[in-house]
């Protein structure tokens, strides 16, 4: 189990994102949260295996039809927080 913390730069804000990134986080069995940050990015935390933290990274450069992803910064560690579900924060 790992823990990362994902900044997302582009066109992600109003495009429908973060709903996007909480269905794949749910299809991917991730816990942690995505939230719109004030500079125009989106920050993903998440926690769950590693090879499927992974895999949900790739999803997340892709991202939700009407978004365009410029780039994607990881932080990863294995101090967990130990969430429960995985949510969209506001």
């Amino acid at each position: 189990m790992i823990h990362a913390e994902i900044i997302i730069s582009g066109m992600v804000q109003g495009v429908g994102y973060r709903y996007f990134a909480l269905r794949k986080a749910n299809q991917y069995g991730m816990k942690g949260y995505v939230k719109n940050l004030p500079d125009g990015n989106v920050l993903c935390v998440v926690e769950g295996e590693e090879g499927l933290v992974k895999d949900f990274i790739q999803e997340l450069k892709t991202g939700p039809m009407f978004s365009q992803v410029n780039t994607v910064q990881v932080n990863t560690s294995t101090n967990l927080t130990g969430y429960k579900s995985f949510e969209v924060r506001f």
